[in-house]
Protein backbone atom coordinates (compact mmCIF):
# COMPACT_ATOMS: atom_id res chain seq x y z
CA UNK A 1 0.00 0.00 0.00
CA UNK A 2 1.82 3.23 -1.31
CA UNK A 3 1.11 5.78 0.89
CA UNK A 4 3.14 8.58 2.77
CA UNK A 5 6.24 8.50 4.35
CA UNK A 6 5.54 11.41 7.06
CA UNK A 7 2.80 13.49 7.70
CA UNK A 8 2.57 17.06 9.59
CA UNK A 9 -0.75 17.22 11.80
CA UNK A 10 -1.57 20.67 12.17
CA UNK A 11 -3.88 20.06 15.55
CA UNK A 12 -3.64 19.55 18.92
CA UNK A 13 -5.84 17.95 21.61
CA UNK A 14 -6.91 14.38 21.44
CA UNK A 15 -7.76 14.62 17.26
CA UNK A 16 -3.72 15.49 17.29
CA UNK A 17 -3.65 12.04 18.94
CA UNK A 18 -6.09 10.10 17.55
CA UNK A 19 -4.01 11.09 13.85
CA UNK A 20 -0.77 9.96 14.96
CA UNK A 21 -2.37 6.98 15.90
CA UNK A 22 -3.41 6.09 12.84
CA UNK A 23 -0.47 7.43 11.36
CA UNK A 24 1.95 4.86 13.18
CA UNK A 25 -0.61 1.93 12.62
CA UNK A 26 0.34 2.85 8.70
CA UNK A 27 3.88 2.75 9.53
CA UNK A 28 3.96 6.67 8.80
CA UNK A 29 6.33 9.02 10.42
CA UNK A 30 4.58 11.88 12.26
CA UNK A 31 5.74 16.20 12.19
CA UNK A 32 3.74 18.15 15.48
CA UNK A 33 3.36 21.57 15.38
CA UNK A 34 2.27 22.45 18.92
CA UNK A 35 2.17 26.04 20.72
CA UNK A 36 4.07 27.28 23.52
CA UNK A 37 1.09 26.19 25.50
CA UNK A 38 1.40 22.47 24.76
CA UNK A 39 5.29 21.81 24.90
CA UNK A 40 4.52 19.26 27.29
CA UNK A 41 1.13 17.50 25.55
CA UNK A 42 1.65 13.91 25.33
CA UNK A 43 1.60 13.90 21.31
CA UNK A 44 4.42 16.15 21.43
CA UNK A 45 6.21 13.27 23.16
CA UNK A 46 5.37 10.86 21.30
CA UNK A 47 5.71 12.63 17.60
CA UNK A 48 8.72 11.58 15.83
CA UNK A 49 9.47 15.38 15.40
CA UNK A 50 7.70 18.24 16.77
CA UNK A 51 7.92 22.07 15.56
CA UNK A 52 7.10 24.87 18.13
CA UNK A 53 5.10 27.54 15.48
CA UNK A 54 4.43 30.11 17.81
CA UNK A 55 2.57 31.55 21.22
CA UNK A 56 -0.50 30.33 22.64
CA UNK A 57 -2.87 32.27 20.84
CA UNK A 58 -4.25 30.23 18.34
CA UNK A 59 -3.92 33.54 16.02
CA UNK A 60 0.02 33.25 16.35
CA UNK A 61 -0.01 29.69 16.43
CA UNK A 62 -2.58 27.45 15.02
CA UNK A 63 -4.06 29.60 12.77
CA UNK A 64 -0.50 30.80 11.83
CA UNK A 65 -0.70 29.14 7.74
CA UNK A 66 3.23 30.52 7.23
CA UNK A 67 4.64 29.12 10.12
CA UNK A 68 2.66 25.42 9.51
CA UNK A 69 3.44 25.41 5.87
CA UNK A 70 7.51 26.47 6.58
CA UNK A 71 7.19 23.52 8.89
CA UNK A 72 6.25 21.15 7.10
CA UNK A 73 9.11 22.20 4.30
CA UNK A 74 11.85 22.19 7.39
CA UNK A 75 10.92 18.40 8.37
CA UNK A 76 9.85 17.17 4.85
CA UNK A 77 6.55 16.08 5.30
CA UNK A 78 4.43 15.07 2.44
CA UNK A 79 1.14 15.80 3.59
CA UNK A 80 -0.60 17.89 6.53
CA UNK A 81 -3.91 16.74 8.07
CA UNK A 82 -5.95 19.49 9.90
CA UNK A 83 -8.08 17.89 12.34
CA UNK A 84 -11.12 19.45 12.98
CA UNK A 85 -11.48 22.98 14.26
CA UNK A 86 -8.65 25.93 13.46
CA UNK A 87 -8.04 25.33 9.73
CA UNK A 88 -10.10 22.14 8.82
CA UNK A 89 -12.40 23.55 6.87
CA UNK A 90 -10.31 27.05 5.71
CA UNK A 91 -10.04 26.20 1.74
CA UNK A 92 -7.52 29.08 1.57
CA UNK A 93 -5.18 27.06 3.50
CA UNK A 94 -6.22 23.96 1.66
CA UNK A 95 -4.77 25.79 -1.21
CA UNK A 96 -1.86 27.10 -0.43
CA UNK A 97 -0.97 23.47 1.49
CA UNK A 98 -1.24 22.26 -2.25
CA UNK A 99 0.33 25.19 -4.13
CA UNK A 100 3.44 24.22 -1.58
CA UNK A 101 3.80 21.09 -2.87
CA UNK A 102 2.17 19.12 -0.18
CA UNK A 103 -1.20 17.15 -0.01
CA UNK A 104 -4.21 18.36 2.20
CA UNK A 105 -5.57 15.75 3.86
CA UNK A 106 -9.07 16.69 3.15
CA UNK A 107 -11.36 17.83 0.18
CA UNK A 108 -9.82 19.76 -2.57
CA UNK A 109 -10.02 23.56 -1.90
CA UNK A 110 -13.37 23.55 -4.07
CA UNK A 111 -15.60 21.57 -2.40
CA UNK A 112 -14.54 23.65 0.79
CA UNK A 113 -15.62 26.44 -0.57
CA UNK A 114 -18.82 25.39 -2.07
CA UNK A 115 -20.14 24.14 1.07
CA UNK A 116 -18.48 26.77 3.68
CA UNK A 117 -21.07 29.24 1.98
CA UNK A 118 -24.37 27.55 2.81
CA UNK A 119 -26.32 29.74 0.17
CA UNK A 120 -23.75 27.69 -2.31
CA UNK A 121 -24.60 24.22 -0.55
CA UNK A 122 -27.86 24.67 -0.50
CA UNK A 123 -28.52 25.35 -4.16
CA UNK A 124 -25.77 22.46 -4.58
CA UNK A 125 -27.81 20.04 -2.59
CA UNK A 126 -31.36 21.31 -4.19
CA UNK A 127 -29.66 20.23 -7.23
CA UNK A 128 -28.06 16.86 -5.95
CA UNK A 129 -32.04 15.81 -4.94
CA UNK A 130 -30.92 16.06 -0.93
CA UNK A 131 -33.77 17.52 0.89
CA UNK A 132 -33.91 20.56 2.43
CA UNK A 133 -35.37 23.15 4.43
CA UNK A 134 -38.19 25.44 2.69
CA UNK A 135 -36.78 29.02 2.82
CA UNK A 136 -35.42 31.68 0.20
CA UNK A 137 -33.76 30.46 -2.77
CA UNK A 138 -30.28 31.87 -2.14
CA UNK A 139 -29.40 35.11 -0.77
CA UNK A 140 -32.38 37.25 0.81
CA UNK A 141 -32.75 40.46 -1.91
CA UNK A 142 -32.35 43.83 -0.63
CA UNK A 143 -36.26 44.99 -1.34
CA UNK A 144 -38.28 44.70 1.74
CA UNK A 145 -41.33 44.02 0.22
CA UNK A 146 -39.54 41.07 -2.04
CA UNK A 147 -38.23 39.80 1.86
CA UNK A 148 -41.92 40.02 3.58
CA UNK A 149 -43.31 38.08 0.31
CA UNK A 150 -40.22 35.37 0.75
CA UNK A 151 -40.95 35.06 4.63
CA UNK A 152 -45.12 34.73 3.80
CA UNK A 153 -44.95 32.10 1.40
CA UNK A 154 -42.12 29.76 3.68
CA UNK A 155 -44.41 30.69 6.77
CA UNK A 156 -44.01 31.56 10.45
CA UNK A 157 -41.92 31.23 12.88
CA UNK A 158 -38.88 31.40 10.11
CA UNK A 159 -34.67 31.59 11.09
CA UNK A 160 -32.63 34.20 9.56
CA UNK A 161 -29.18 32.37 8.84
CA UNK A 162 -25.82 34.57 7.86
CA UNK A 163 -24.60 32.31 4.86
CA UNK A 164 -20.99 32.75 6.29
CA UNK A 165 -22.43 31.27 9.57
CA UNK A 166 -21.67 28.02 12.12
CA UNK A 167 -21.28 26.63 15.63
CA UNK A 168 -24.92 28.32 16.31
CA UNK A 169 -23.53 32.39 15.04
CA UNK A 170 -25.57 34.41 12.90
CA UNK A 171 -28.80 33.43 13.33
CA UNK A 172 -32.07 34.56 14.29
CA UNK A 173 -35.72 33.40 15.03
CA UNK A 174 -38.82 35.62 14.11
CA UNK A 175 -42.32 34.40 15.25
CA UNK A 176 -44.02 38.04 13.29
CA UNK A 177 -43.92 39.55 10.17
CA UNK A 178 -43.59 43.06 12.63
CA UNK A 179 -40.12 41.85 13.96
CA UNK A 180 -38.91 40.72 9.95
CA UNK A 181 -37.02 43.59 8.78
CA UNK A 182 -34.84 44.76 11.76
CA UNK A 183 -34.24 41.05 12.36
CA UNK A 184 -32.74 40.45 8.47
CA UNK A 185 -31.08 43.93 9.02
CA UNK A 186 -29.70 42.93 12.31
CA UNK A 187 -28.01 39.67 10.95
CA UNK A 188 -26.75 41.07 8.30
CA UNK A 189 -24.72 43.66 10.19
CA UNK A 190 -23.95 40.29 12.44
CA UNK A 191 -22.44 38.28 9.40
CA UNK A 192 -20.48 41.39 8.06
CA UNK A 193 -18.61 41.48 11.46
CA UNK A 194 -18.56 37.90 12.26
CA UNK A 195 -17.43 36.56 9.48
CA UNK A 196 -17.06 39.24 6.38
CA UNK A 197 -19.95 38.22 4.52
CA UNK A 198 -22.92 39.90 4.79
CA UNK A 199 -25.00 37.67 3.03
CA UNK A 200 -27.98 35.95 4.92
CA UNK A 201 -30.90 33.87 3.85
CA UNK A 202 -34.31 32.48 4.83
CA UNK A 203 -35.55 29.03 6.83
CA UNK A 204 -38.56 27.66 8.05
CA UNK A 205 -38.14 27.39 11.79
CA UNK A 206 -38.48 23.94 12.79
CA UNK A 207 -39.98 23.82 16.30
CA UNK A 208 -38.64 20.32 17.79
CA UNK A 209 -36.23 18.85 15.40
CA UNK A 210 -33.61 16.51 15.86
CA UNK A 211 -30.23 16.65 14.86
CA UNK A 212 -28.99 13.70 12.57
CA UNK A 213 -25.75 13.49 10.57
CA UNK A 214 -24.93 11.20 7.77
CA UNK A 215 -20.96 10.32 7.67
CA UNK A 216 -19.43 9.90 4.16
CA UNK A 217 -16.64 8.94 2.42
CA UNK A 218 -15.39 9.45 -1.37
CA UNK A 219 -12.14 8.81 -2.67
CA UNK A 220 -11.02 10.95 -6.23
CA UNK A 221 -12.26 7.95 -8.52
CA UNK A 222 -15.67 8.81 -8.07
CA UNK A 223 -16.39 6.30 -5.90
CA UNK A 224 -18.83 6.92 -2.41
CA UNK A 225 -20.48 5.41 0.51
CA UNK A 226 -22.39 6.43 3.65
CA UNK A 227 -21.47 4.59 6.98
CA UNK A 228 -24.95 5.29 8.57
CA UNK A 229 -26.08 8.20 10.62
CA UNK A 230 -25.44 9.65 13.96
CA UNK A 231 -28.06 11.19 16.22
CA UNK A 232 -25.94 14.57 18.06
CA UNK A 233 -29.48 15.92 19.05
CA UNK A 234 -28.27 16.81 22.98
CA UNK A 235 -26.97 19.61 22.49
CA UNK A 236 -26.30 23.10 24.71
CA UNK A 237 -26.01 26.65 22.65
CA UNK A 238 -25.42 24.47 19.56
CA UNK A 239 -22.72 22.89 21.06
CA UNK A 240 -23.02 18.58 21.24
CA UNK A 241 -22.60 17.07 24.42
CA UNK A 242 -23.43 13.71 23.91
CA UNK A 243 -23.93 11.70 20.50
CA UNK A 244 -24.83 8.28 19.22
CA UNK A 245 -24.95 5.59 16.20
CA UNK A 246 -27.27 4.87 15.11
CA UNK A 247 -29.87 7.13 15.21
CA UNK A 248 -32.95 5.94 18.17
CA UNK A 249 -35.98 4.82 16.37
CA UNK A 250 -35.13 5.66 12.31
CA UNK A 251 -36.46 3.57 10.34
CA UNK A 252 -33.89 1.91 8.14
CA UNK A 253 -35.20 2.64 4.94
CA UNK A 254 -35.41 6.29 5.35
CA UNK A 255 -31.22 6.33 6.36
CA UNK A 256 -30.86 4.39 3.17
CA UNK A 257 -32.55 7.15 1.08
CA UNK A 258 -31.45 9.83 2.90
CA UNK A 259 -28.19 8.31 2.57
CA UNK A 260 -28.00 7.09 -1.16
CA UNK A 261 -29.15 10.79 -1.65
CA UNK A 262 -25.93 12.13 -0.21
CA UNK A 263 -23.54 9.74 -2.28
CA UNK A 264 -24.94 11.10 -5.07
CA UNK A 265 -24.29 14.70 -4.48
CA UNK A 266 -20.75 13.68 -3.50
CA UNK A 267 -19.98 12.55 -6.90
CA UNK A 268 -22.15 15.15 -8.37
CA UNK A 269 -19.80 17.72 -6.68
CA UNK A 270 -16.52 15.50 -7.13
CA UNK A 271 -15.75 15.29 -3.24
CA UNK A 272 -13.26 13.85 -1.91
CA UNK A 273 -11.95 12.45 1.81
CA UNK A 274 -14.44 12.56 4.64
CA UNK A 275 -17.43 14.60 5.20
CA UNK A 276 -20.74 14.71 7.33
CA UNK A 277 -23.98 15.94 5.78
CA UNK A 278 -26.03 17.30 8.80
CA UNK A 279 -29.83 17.65 9.02
CA UNK A 280 -32.86 18.44 11.03
CA UNK A 281 -35.10 15.64 11.17
CA UNK A 282 -38.52 16.06 12.03
CA UNK A 283 -42.18 14.08 11.59
CA UNK A 284 -39.90 11.57 9.17
CA UNK A 285 -38.56 14.06 6.68
CA UNK A 286 -34.73 15.03 6.47
CA UNK A 287 -33.90 18.85 5.68
CA UNK A 288 -30.25 19.54 4.86
CA UNK A 289 -28.23 22.00 6.98
CA UNK A 290 -24.61 22.12 6.22
CA UNK A 291 -22.14 19.64 5.18
CA UNK A 292 -18.88 19.38 7.32
CA UNK A 293 -15.93 18.90 5.66
CA UNK A 294 -13.84 17.71 7.77
CA UNK A 295 -13.20 14.48 10.51
CA UNK A 296 -16.29 15.21 13.14
CA UNK A 297 -15.50 14.96 16.73
CA UNK A 298 -17.99 12.19 17.15
CA UNK A 299 -16.29 10.24 14.14
CA UNK A 300 -15.59 7.05 16.57
CA UNK A 301 -19.20 6.14 17.54
CA UNK A 302 -19.67 5.97 13.67
CA UNK A 303 -15.74 3.51 13.77
CA UNK A 304 -17.99 1.35 16.73
CA UNK A 305 -20.84 0.73 14.78
CA UNK A 306 -18.96 -0.09 11.34
CA UNK A 307 -15.31 -1.35 11.77
CA UNK A 308 -14.20 0.93 9.55
CA UNK A 309 -10.96 3.81 10.86
CA UNK A 310 -12.22 7.16 9.06
CA UNK A 311 -8.76 8.82 9.76
CA UNK A 312 -7.09 6.08 8.26
CA UNK A 313 -9.12 5.72 5.27
CA UNK A 314 -8.97 9.96 4.90
CA UNK A 315 -5.20 9.62 4.12
CA UNK A 316 -5.40 6.89 2.16
CA UNK A 317 -7.52 8.73 0.06
CA UNK A 318 -5.95 11.87 -0.01
CA UNK A 319 -2.46 9.76 -1.07
CA UNK A 320 -4.69 8.84 -4.20
CA UNK A 321 -5.83 5.10 -3.19
CA UNK A 322 -9.88 3.89 -4.00
CA UNK A 323 -12.25 3.38 -1.28
CA UNK A 324 -11.49 -0.81 -0.59
CA UNK A 325 -15.23 -1.20 -0.07
CA UNK A 326 -18.98 -0.80 -1.92
CA UNK A 327 -22.13 0.54 -0.23
CA UNK A 328 -23.08 -2.86 -0.29
CA UNK A 329 -20.35 -3.79 2.33
CA UNK A 330 -20.73 -1.60 4.86
CA UNK A 331 -22.48 -3.32 7.71
CA UNK A 332 -23.70 -1.81 10.80
CA UNK A 333 -23.44 -3.87 14.09
CA UNK A 334 -24.74 -2.97 17.80
CA UNK A 335 -24.49 1.02 19.55
CA UNK A 336 -22.50 3.46 20.49
CA UNK A 337 -22.47 6.73 22.34
CA UNK A 338 -20.08 9.38 23.17
CA UNK A 339 -19.90 12.11 25.85
CA UNK A 340 -17.47 15.09 25.06
CA UNK A 341 -15.67 15.37 28.50
CA UNK A 342 -14.70 18.76 29.18
CA UNK A 343 -12.71 20.88 31.70
CA UNK A 344 -15.49 23.24 32.84
CA UNK A 345 -18.35 23.47 35.74
CA UNK A 346 -20.66 20.76 35.22
CA UNK A 347 -24.16 22.87 35.29
CA UNK A 348 -22.41 27.07 34.99
CA UNK A 349 -20.60 25.68 31.82
CA UNK A 350 -17.59 28.19 33.36
CA UNK A 351 -14.00 27.03 32.06
CA UNK A 352 -11.86 24.92 34.45
CA UNK A 353 -8.07 24.97 32.77
CA UNK A 354 -5.76 23.99 35.17
CA UNK A 355 -3.36 20.96 36.28
CA UNK A 356 -4.61 17.53 36.83
CA UNK A 357 -3.72 16.21 39.94
CA UNK A 358 -5.57 12.95 38.92
CA UNK A 359 -6.41 10.94 36.52
CA UNK A 360 -7.66 7.48 36.13
CA UNK A 361 -9.44 6.52 32.58
CA UNK A 362 -12.32 4.39 32.57
CA UNK A 363 -12.03 0.45 30.59
CA UNK A 364 -13.53 -2.69 30.13
CA UNK A 365 -15.41 -3.78 27.41
CA UNK A 366 -16.84 -1.75 24.89
CA UNK A 367 -15.31 1.23 26.49
CA UNK A 368 -13.11 3.82 24.24
CA UNK A 369 -11.22 6.57 25.43
CA UNK A 370 -9.46 9.17 23.48
CA UNK A 371 -7.63 11.38 25.34
CA UNK A 372 -4.91 13.83 25.50
CA UNK A 373 -4.57 14.42 28.93
CA UNK A 374 -2.44 12.35 31.92
CA UNK A 375 -2.00 12.60 35.75
CA UNK A 376 -0.03 15.91 36.12
CA UNK A 377 -1.36 17.64 32.59
CA UNK A 378 -2.06 21.46 32.81
CA UNK A 379 -4.84 22.07 30.51
CA UNK A 380 -4.57 25.72 28.85
CA UNK A 381 -7.17 28.51 29.28
CA UNK A 382 -6.42 29.68 25.54
CA UNK A 383 -8.35 26.37 23.57
CA UNK A 384 -11.44 24.40 23.59
CA UNK A 385 -12.33 23.41 27.03
CA UNK A 386 -12.65 19.87 25.28
CA UNK A 387 -10.33 17.12 27.29
CA UNK A 388 -11.52 13.86 25.71
CA UNK A 389 -13.90 11.59 24.60
CA UNK A 390 -15.75 8.22 26.40
CA UNK A 391 -16.64 5.99 24.04
CA UNK A 392 -18.83 2.84 24.81
CA UNK A 393 -20.24 0.30 22.70
CA UNK A 394 -22.77 -2.44 23.11
CA UNK A 395 -24.75 -4.87 21.09
CA UNK A 396 -27.72 -2.98 22.18
CA UNK A 397 -28.32 0.58 22.91
CA UNK A 398 -29.31 -0.10 26.55
CA UNK A 399 -25.81 -2.48 26.90
CA UNK A 400 -24.47 0.68 25.10
CA UNK A 401 -25.62 3.11 27.94
CA UNK A 402 -25.11 0.72 30.62
CA UNK A 403 -21.31 0.66 29.70
CA UNK A 404 -21.44 4.13 29.50
CA UNK A 405 -22.47 4.32 33.34
CA UNK A 406 -20.19 2.01 34.57
CA UNK A 407 -17.19 4.08 32.90
CA UNK A 408 -18.37 7.72 34.09
CA UNK A 409 -18.52 6.20 37.48
CA UNK A 410 -14.65 4.82 37.25
CA UNK A 411 -13.26 7.98 35.77
CA UNK A 412 -11.09 10.13 37.99
CA UNK A 413 -10.08 13.66 36.92
CA UNK A 414 -9.40 15.77 39.83
CA UNK A 415 -7.57 19.31 40.04
CA UNK A 416 -10.14 20.77 37.71
CA UNK A 417 -13.82 20.34 37.33
CA UNK A 418 -14.85 18.49 34.46
CA UNK A 419 -18.87 18.30 33.05
CA UNK A 420 -18.84 14.74 34.02
CA UNK A 421 -21.86 14.94 36.71
CA UNK A 422 -23.87 16.16 33.57
CA UNK A 423 -23.06 13.57 31.67
CA UNK A 424 -23.96 11.22 34.33
CA UNK A 425 -27.39 12.83 35.21
CA UNK A 426 -28.36 12.85 31.34
CA UNK A 427 -27.52 9.01 30.81
CA UNK A 428 -30.12 8.39 34.04
CA UNK A 429 -32.71 11.14 32.40
CA UNK A 430 -35.77 9.16 31.56
CA UNK A 431 -36.16 11.40 28.10
CA UNK A 432 -32.02 10.84 26.90
CA UNK A 433 -33.22 6.86 28.12
CA UNK A 434 -35.95 6.97 26.12
CA UNK A 435 -34.16 7.92 22.97
CA UNK A 436 -35.39 10.34 19.59
CA UNK A 437 -35.40 13.69 21.84
CA UNK A 438 -34.82 17.12 20.18
CA UNK A 439 -32.32 19.17 20.37
CA UNK A 440 -33.77 21.61 22.52
CA UNK A 441 -34.24 18.91 25.09
CA UNK A 442 -31.20 19.22 27.05
CA UNK A 443 -31.60 23.16 27.43
CA UNK A 444 -34.88 22.66 28.25
CA UNK A 445 -33.94 20.46 31.20
CA UNK A 446 -31.19 22.45 32.04
CA UNK A 447 -33.56 25.58 32.19
CA UNK A 448 -36.19 23.58 34.44
CA UNK A 449 -33.81 22.54 36.85
CA UNK A 450 -32.04 26.18 37.19
CA UNK A 451 -35.89 27.13 38.22
CA UNK A 452 -35.86 24.59 41.25
CA UNK A 453 -32.68 25.50 42.21
CA UNK A 454 -34.00 29.00 42.31
CA UNK A 455 -37.41 28.08 43.93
Amino acid sequence: MATFGKILIANRGEIALRIQRACRELGIRTVVVHSEADTEAKYVKLADESVCIGPAPPAQSYLNIPAIISAAEVTDAEAIHPGYGFLSENADFADKVEKSGFVFIGPYPENIRLMGDKVSAKAAMIKAGVPCVPGSEGALPETPADIVKIARKVGYPVIIKASGGGGGRGMRVVHTEAALLNAVNLTRQEAQAAFSNPTVYIEKFLENPRHIEIQILADEHRNAVFLGERDCSMQRRHQKVIEEAPAPDLPARLRDRVGDRCVEACKKIGYRGAGTFEFLYENGEFFFIEMNTRVQVEHPVTEMITGIDIVQMQIRIAAGEKLPFRQRDIQLRGHALECRINAEDPYKFTPSPGRITSYHPPGGPGIRVDSHVYQGYTVPPNYDSMVGKVIAYGATRDQAISRMRIALSEMVVEGIQTNIPLHQDLLNDKGFIKGGASIHYLEQKLALEKKRVVK
